[in-house]
């Protein structure tokens, strides 16, 4: 189809052209190519002059998804869409495919198991190898890495995906998170560590794959591998990583971080990669979340201990003077159900991750056995099969939560209920006022009956015995002003 010259005087021009095309009235698969062909090409030649911001560009995608054309015909769009993202290389193009994938995905899965089928992932790996690309137009840069991480986060990876990741490939990352250091708002940091995160996480399911899926060659955790090696020049990626947990509230965002985590804590050339203060902060965070989760939250519950144990165990930590000891022990003793009776009974799994952890030798006195510290703690007797090690990466990894689910907590339950109480006696309160407006104040007695002297009122001495009239009794006190007496005084 020849394309049109469109000739636009302002932005209001600009919108109403776009409505126009994503309405056209397609009853064949070759007029729908021509609509999608006619929006990338309108959008993309306008997108420098009206569509400044991602706002902008997010808004183009909402007209298309919204619109007559999408809604008819949704597999034969998205589709045509995804054969775009495998074949453009204009980066204003890529700019608007790249957007409209991010918000269909995020509503419908079909879309990113679509890219999945096409290998998308490898298309997406490499348009953000292409340092030029980043240099010249960040936005997109940044708009692909959020593509890749909510792809990947919503289905496993082939092998053959996995495969073209390599070590560039995540140093360059890990670099990119270093040049931005400075500025911890900047819009790389998170969309950057959320892909490390996640590659991290996807090493981890196929390393735990059945025997059957398994390749014959075992795929390398490139993330892992380069920290490893390199750690000490990527500081700032275990800071940031610490201060993300600390603020997160999403439940699978929470899971990613602390599988690398205990993977860090479990790997023998990265036990001290972060610094000590920030382990500090970490352990605070842990024990902050281990006291705030609701029960149900069982396996967010057993993750956050299989993590705990190799921190306190493998890491600075173990070292004197050993930081918030107390506290460890105590949370160990109500996670264990021996501490407060309002804890619902522990599970068997939480009483045995709890049980390791107040093993480890720092947390221990010196002249007590392991059986003895875990009924210290517990108030519970385990046998030895149930004091052994069960902690493996297969039980972390396979903890997963569907992306956008909020993890809930204690307090915030205790202060919705309280509110909500608060709210039902206001409302008792002001019914009770409305019935009787006028209440009379309370007194706990009589009030004495005062003299006044000059506008201040004294109250009457009680004597002890009647004296003659000629001979008034000497007075004891001095005048008292009204605004200084709090209550009733206390006769002489």
């Amino acid at each position: 189809m020849d394309e049109f010259e469109y000739d636009l005087e302002n932005e209001e021009q600009f919108w109403s052209e776009l409505d126009d095309i994503v309405s056209a009235n397609c009853p064949s698969h070759e007029l729908i190519d021509n609509a999608l062909r006619s929006y990338l090409h309108f959008t993309t030649k306008f997108r420098d002059e009206y569509l400044h911001s991602e706002y902008d560009i997010a808004r183009c995608s909402e007209k298309l998804l919204g619109s007559e054309l999408f809604v008819a015909n949704k597999d034969y769009v998205r589709i045509q869409i995804v054969y775009s993202l495998l074949q453009e290389d204009e980066a204003p193009t890529l700019h608007v495919i790249a957007s409209f994938l991010l918000l269909d995905g995020r509503d419908n899965e079909a879309t990113f198991e679509i890219m999945n089928n096409e290998s998308c992932f490898t298309r997406l790996v490499e348009l953000i190898k292409n340092k030029e690309g980043r240099s010249e137009d960040g936005r997109l840069h940044r708009l692909l890495l959020e593509l890749l991480y909510e792809m990947s986060r919503m289905q496993r990876l082939s092998t053959e995906d996995l495969s073209h990741i390599d070590d560039e490939f995540v140093i360059y990352l890990f670099q990119i998170i270093e040049l931005v250091s400075q500025d911890v708002d900047d819009p790389y940091h998170y969309p950057v560590i959320r892909v490390l995160l996640v590659l991290n996480e996807q090493y981890m399911v196929e390393s735990t794959a059945s025997p059957i899926e398994r390749p014959s060659i075992p795929i390398t955790n490139r993330v892992i591998k380069v920290l490893s090696t390199h750690g000490s020049n990527y500081m700032t990626f275990g800071e940031n990583i610490i201060l993300l947990l600390n603020r997160e509230t999403e439940t699978s965002l929470q899971l990613l971080i602390l599988k690398l985590l205990y993977l860090l804590f479990t790997t023998r050339a990265t036990h001290e990669y972060f610094y000590t203060n920030d382990l500090h902060v970490l352990l605070d965070v842990i024990i902050r979340n281990l006291l705030d989760l609701p029960n149900e939250l069982v396996a967010l519950r057993h993750t956050y201990l299989r993590v705990l144990y190799p921190l306190l165990a493998h890491t600075q930590l173990n070292q004197p003077p050993h930081y918030k000891r107390d506290e460890i022990t105590k949370v160990l003793s109500i996670l264990g159900g021996s501490a407060n009776k309002h804890w619902e009974p522990a599970d068997e799994t939480t009483v045995r991750l709890v049980d390791r952890v107040a093993k480890v030798p720092w947390l221990r006195d010196d002249d007590i056995s392991e059986r003895e510290v875990a009924q210290k703690i517990m108030g519970v007797s385990l046998s030895p099969s149930e004091t052994g090690s069960m902690v493996s990466v297969v039980d972390v990894a396979a903890v997963m939560e569907r992306p956008g689910v909020q993890t809930p907590s204690k307090k915030g339950e205790f202060e919705k209920a309280h509110d909500d109480n608060k709210g039902e006696q206001d409302g008792k309160v002001e019914g009770e006022k409305k019935e009787a407006p006028h209440v009379a104040p309370r007194r706990r007695h009589a009030p004495p009956i005062p003299d006044h002297v000059n506008g201040l009122r004294v109250m009457k001495e009680v004597p002890v015995k009647k004296l003659p009239p000629k001979t008034p009794p000497r007075r004891r006190t001095k005048l008292k002003n009204i605004a200084s007496m709090d209550g009733p005084p206390v006769p002489q």
